[in-house]
């Protein structure tokens, strides 16, 4: 197996996840004795593997009569009703696609695709019906069934849609969303129509719930994914290096201690020591460690602090020099708004430890911050050095880093730091 950190696992090289992907076979098989299928939430952190998750669980449906369905749902789908539309296209092509279809429910299955027209909230069918959808829910609703009826039921035992980043989509917000998709597939199995939602999302997706008894979040059996264990850690180690000469148990417990399980660094790091290994054979992967963090920062971190405002960027190093993992916004209030932390979890650079507690999202990306600040202090002291010898022999640097001065006839005792001028 090839590390592809930027792409999901293909699912037949999947690894781990045994447990949820059990949980999903125990609901596929007790679907076929009840006609219907639960709903699903798969909930994690940024790199924690959602995605390549759902592609295993919806490669596994064809063992029920299940036909799977992939959306992911990008950020230009901006509302319900493109989202429904595009639902709707991904359906067209699943039913194509099949197998499972013969000749001439593909022919209809095209004209179905091909002839229907949406104008806003107007819609006219394959057999030029007119109706007045007044929503996404509408129109999704009305082409669910028609599709169920004509296409689906006559070759499948039902159909589950697996819709990657739903936290994207938000009327208004995403838990608006929840509770539509919930309205709109439990609609469908109390009528008897058996197609169901599998859903990725970030971890706090339901936070903004009053209630886990609340419907949106009760509805859904929720799959909360962790990092790997040892074991999976193992496991994915050997997949990757087992053709090497290299030990891979040793590897794999260094990898773990480097990533404490994350798939996205572990695949990261595993491609670069498989690539040198191809390149250059070698027995410890440790002497490599420099030369793949520095392309880790290159290739992630330095992109993160890219997208973000200088405020930002000294917020994240400001927390990495705190000597605690976990830290609150109030020490940090007078410079670092509560605003600023709330927009860095949401962009997956904290993480919410706790009620009114963060921390960086990984240790690796806390060494890169906690790096750029050790070189911004070298060069300060860069700077004072150079500024002592322009300023001649009665200078001299101050035990925190200033510069003072010596002069007997000075009145005024000066500090010159790096960034300004200040007089105590």
């Amino acid at each position: 197996m090839l590390p592809e950190p930027n792409f999901p696992v293909k699912p037949d090289e999947f690894i781990g996840r045994r447990s949820h992907i059990d949980a999903f076979a125990d609901s596929r098989r007790h679907s076929a004795l009840t006609g219907r299928m639960p709903s699903f939430a798969v909930l994690g952190d940024w790199g924690i593997g959602k995605s390549s998750l759902l592609l295993k669980l919806a490669a596994t449906c064809s063992e029920r009569r299940l036909l799977p369905v992939m959306l992911s749902v990008s950020k230009d789908v901006s509302d319900y009703m493109k989202f429904a539309e595009a639902l709707c296209d991904k359906l067209a092509h699943a039913l194509l696609a099949s197998e499972s279809v013969g000749t001439r429910i593909r022919t209809e299955i095209e004209n179905w695709k091909l002839t229907r027209v949406n104008v806003g909230a107007l819609t006219i069918d394959r057999q030029s019906r007119r109706y007045f959808l007044s929503s996404g829910s509408a129109l999704l609703r009305h082409a669910l069934v028609e599709a169920w009826t004509h296409f689906i039921r006559p070759a499948y035992a039902g159909a589950i849609f697996f819709l990657d980043d739903l936290h994207n989509l938000a009327t208004p917000t995403v838990q608006d969303t929840a509770l539509i998709i919930r309205d709109q597939f439990q609609s469908f199995g109390i009528d008897g129509i058996n197609l169901s939602v599998c859903f990725s999302a970030k971890r706090d997706y339901f936070s903004g719930v009053r209630s886990f008894a609340e419907p949106a979040v009760r509805f859904y059996k929720k799959y909360v994914l962790e990092p790997f264990t040892v074991e999976e850690t193992a496991e994915y180690t050997e997949a990757v290096f087992a053709a090497t000469s290299l030990d891979t148990q040793r590897l794999a417990e260094w990898l773990f201690s480097k990533t404490l399980g994350h798939p996205y660094f572990l695949a990261f790091i595993s491609r670069e020591l498989w690539s040198s290994y191809h390149s250059r054979p070698f027995t410890n992967a440790v002497q490599l460690w420099p030369a793949v963090f520095s392309r880790l920062e290159q290739g992630k971190f330095n992109n993160d602090l890219a997208q973000l405002s200088e405020k930002e960027v000294g917020l994240l190093r400001a927390n990495a020099r705190d000597d605690h993992d976990e830290c609150s916004p109030a020490p940090f209030a007078l410079k670092f708004p509560h605003i600023y932390f709330k927009c860095l979890a949401d962009k997956g650079l904290l993480t919410r430890a706790g009620r009114g507690r963060y921390k960086l999202y990984h240790p690796l990306f806390r060494q890169s911050c906690n790096s750029a600040n050790e070189n911004a202090h070298a060069q300060r002291k860069a700077h004072l050095r150079k500024t002592c010898r322009a300023a001649g022999p009665a200078q001299r640097l101050d035990p925190q880093g200033g510069l003072l001065s010596l002069d007997p006839f000075s009145v005024i005792h000066f500090r010159l730091p790096v960034l300004g001028i200040s007089t105590q």
